[in-house]
Parts: structure tokens; C-alpha cells; sequence
């Protein structure tokens, strides 16, 4: 069983439980049975908010469900459900152009998903959630035990 202290989740995952989209239930399921508090870093929180207020523009969620959204988020961060991780930009940047050379060119993943595995890899994550098929297959290539809520 996963901690929640050693798995990174891409916050295209975390967004499941803030909106109603395909593998919602059993992200929810999956995060009620690891509990903890998961590390999520300040481009990841951006990516969160900014994915919701996408689907607000997208007429996927309204004035009202986007505040409410949001309102749990930060609960989830006030609670200890998440915690604020800091990386050190210049390694993670680094490691990521690094991802980037060594596996872009055969898995065809895309940048923020390569910033995602390689701030896993800098905070020294070992698991890491996701259902992004390239992002799985850069997961399993650096070696990240691969966490696919089902």
C-alpha cells in the first residue's frame, strides 16, 4: 500500500476530486484508503487552480462550483490533507531538461508532465499516481513505482 508521504500525484489526478470526470470515484476511493498528507509544490497548486477556473471558461463548472471547488481545495491544504512541497527550481529544471533528452524523443511526453516526474524525483518521491499513458511510461522509465487508482 502506498503512503502519502513518499507518492507524488500529478495534480491532473488530484483535479478528479474537485471535478467530475472520467476515474473521479476511484481517485476518491484510492485517496480515502492512503489518507496522509501528499506533497504538492507551488506549480502544482497553479496548475490546480488554473485547471478549475479552465473549466469554468470550458462550461464545465459554474461561478458557484468553481468557489466551492476551490474553497476545498484550500481546506485540503489548510487541513494537512496536503502539504506546500519547495523544490530547488534550478535542479528540478535541470533534472527535467535532463527527462527531457532521454525520453521525450521515444515517449513523446509533454513538458509539465516532465516537470511533474522530475519534482517527484527531487523530492525523492517513490510512488507516483497518474493516468496520463505517456506520463505512466516516463514514470516506469525513471524507475517511480507507478500508481494507477482503479
Amino acid at each position: 500500500m502506498a503512503t502519502a508521504d513518499k507518492t507524488y500525484v500529478d495534480p491532473s489526478a488530484l483535479l478528479k476530486l474537485y471535478i467530475n470526470e472520467p476515474q473521479s470515484r476511484v481517485m476518491a476511493a484510492w485517496r480515502a484508503r492512503v489518507g496522509g498528507s501528499l506533497a504538492v509544490t507551488h506549480h502544482g497548486r497553479v496548475e490546480l487552480t488554473n485547471a478549475l477556473a479552465l473549466a469554468v471558461h470550458r462550461g464545465f463548472l459554474d461561478e458557484q462550483a468553481f468557489g466551492s471547488a476551490l474553497a476545498a481545495l484550500d481546506d485540503d491544504f489548510q487541513q494537512g490533507r496536503y502539504r506546500q512541497a519547495d523544490l530547488l527550481w534550478r535542479a528540478t529544471l535541470n533534472r527535467a531538461c535532463q527527462l527531457s533528452r532521454d525520453h521525450s524523443r521515444t515517449l513523446g511526453t509533454r513538458t509539465l508532465d516532465v516537470l511533474h516526474v522530475a519534482s517527484a524525483l527531487e523530492l525523492e518521491m517513490r510512488q507516483f499516481v497518474s493516468f496520463d499513458v505517456k506520463q505512466q511510461n516516463l514514470v516506469r522509465a525513471v524507475g517511480l513505482r507507478l500508481i494507477v487508482p482503479a
